[in-house]
């Protein structure tokens, strides 16, 4: 079989490059465990354009959200499938200071484009918000099992994806390409998130694992607004309530903790007024973060046939979109990514 590229790894990664590729008349062929795409699965897909404590605009935000819902509408549109809800976030302010920090905010161009309202009084009766709080809009949240089960389903069709263990020690790396059992290409793209932690080209990049959990809970106050502070609460099409999430760089055992429920509980009764609460589903993942908190873009530095696209950590909804288009710019043009994101501040592990 010859194709363009091989792609190892579909999780949102690797399912939205390929997407992107295909657009561009590449042609493709995906291995992937289903899973191992747990990093993917249990994300909430939030993309939200204010984060933090300090609620500040997110990292590169006016470059990373104007792609974010053209695309994934796009998808939608490619796949007739419904994944991407354009829900506002409200988020409570904790001072009358922030507040007053927030009215300024509101007249700066920086923050114009996010901010859909700000309130300096109580926005809902279920949630401790004494001192109001803003509605930002360009937010809302990826269903991401939705849109890796469709698109599954897209390239089996096609015998585009082959469900199958990638074992490395059958690549050929040739001046012009790679072979990979009866696959030949132009080159192949790691797109598997700590998978690469298994592979001779890119082991010793600098991930920084982060193990996060997220609860699904039944719950009475079901807004569209998705509530953010400390913790998010996001409605599900199925009214459940999704909640979350923890971070934790130590405990990176496969399993839900104890710990963690407590936590992210303690953290949702901190937010609403609401007591009742069951949990229904208790889910975690291990997201490929990186040392320096930016994703891996950019070819080996001694295989010319040898990609990465990766690193994407708990923000992957928000920045694959935007860094899918600069990776295409490599793929297809030999457009170096830009150097915040190439894997060229790391060729010194490599």
């Amino acid at each position: 079989m010859e194709v363009d590229f091989l792609l190892i790894g579909q999780g949102i990664a690797g399912t939205v490059l390929s997407y992107r590729l295909m657009q561009s008349g590449m042609r493709i062929i995906v291995i992937d465990q289903p899973e191992q795409n747990q990093s993917s699965r249990i994300a909430a897909g939030l993309y939200n354009p204010v984060t933090g404590r300090k609620m500040v605009k997110t990292w590169n935000a006016d470059l990373l959200f104007p792609e974010i819902e053209p695309l994934y509408e796009e998808m939608e549109s490619f796949l007739g499938a419904k994944f991407l809800y354009k829900n506002p976030i409200y988020r409570p302010f904790l001072s009358k200071e922030e507040q007053n920090e927030w009215m300024g905010n509101s007249g700066d161009e920086k923050f114009v484009s996010y901010l859909k309202e700000i309130r300096t009084s109580s926005y809902f009766e279920a949630v401790k918000d004494e001192f109001g709080g803003v509605l930002l809009n360009t937010s809302g949240y990826l269903d991401i099992n939705v849109l890796l089960d469709v698109y599954t389903r897209y390239l089996s069709e096609r015998n585009l994806v082959r469900f199958e263990k990638y074992e490395e020690t059958q690549l050929i790396v040739e001046k012009e390409g790679i072979k990979y059992q009866d696959i030949q290409a132009k080159g192949v793209v790691y797109c598997n998130g700590l998978g690469c932690l298994g592979s001779k080209f890119f082991e010793d990049l600098p991930f920084a694992p982060v193990k996060g959990e997220i609860l699904d809970i039944e719950q009475e106050f079901r807004p569209e607004e998705i509530i953010n502070r400390g913790v998010f609460r996001i409605t599900l099409p199925n009214q459940l309530l999704r909640v979350g999430s923890t971070y934790s760089w130590h405990d990176l055992d496969q399993g839900p903790t104890e710990r963690a429920k407590i936590e992210i509980l303690d953290r949702l009764d901190n937010l609403v007024n609401i007591e009742n609460k069951k949990v229904v589903v208790h889910k975690t993942g291990i997201r490929p973060a990186t040392k320096d908190r930016r994703p891996f873009l950019g070819k080996h530095p001694e295989h010319e046939s040898v990609y990465i696209f990766n690193g994407f950590g708990a923000k992957g909804v928000s920045l694959i979109p935007y860094y899918s288009k600069m990776m295409i710019d490599l793929l297809i043009k030999k457009n170096e990514p830009h150097p915040d994101v190439n894997i060229s501040r790391f060729f010194k592990y490599i």
